[in-house]
């Protein structure tokens, strides 16, 4: 878009980013209440506000609003979880239905008990092709499951220092 626009000295780009890539990377915090947080268990994803989680769902208008969490994790999810020792602490507050940590998601996948596991994915994003046969909005492939492996409330990589 802003190429389309240079040549017209009109306009200019704002902020630390002059353009936004075709992919992103994402990392979707998922909860399970299963005894075993193994690939069979039934994980519910937290969904983001502004981000990608659910590939049906359509992007969100949302300027002239930045949404923090979504903000952070975009960061996040280019490096490992061990770079941002802040979503241990979320995981957390997440394994306890904590009402300040659920609220910057957009709604609480256990709203009546908190999940016994909770993890984060990381996963490769890019828009559908117009069209497409089951009609999302986003193609999504998993990179790995265990960006957050799978974490209890008696994890000792919760304790808080």
């Amino acid at each position: 878009m802003n190429t389309s626009y240079d040549p017209l000295n009109l306009v200019n780009t704002y902020g630390a980013f002059g353009t936004v890539g075709q992919e992103r990377l994402n990392v979707v915090f998922e909860g399970t209440q299963d005894p075993v947080p193994d690939d069979k268990a039934h994980w519910k994803a937290y969904p983001y506000k502004g981000l990608p989680t659910d590939p049906d769902k359509q992007p969100p208008q949302i300027a002239p609003y930045q949404l923090r969490l979504d903000w952070q994790m975009w960061f996040a999810a280019m490096d490992s979880a061990e770079d941002y020792p802040w979503t241990f602490r979320l995981a957390a507050k997440l394994l306890h239905n904590d009402p300040g940590a659920v609220s910057l998601f957009a709604r609480n996948p256990f709203p009546d008990k908190p999940p016994r596991y909770i993890r984060a994915v990381l996963y490769r994003y890019k828009f559908a092709k117009p069209g497409n046969p089951g009609g999302h909005w986003w193609e999504r492939e998993q990179l790995n499951d265990s960006w957050l492996p799978p974490l209890s409330v008696d994890d000792p990589r919760l304790a808080s220092p």
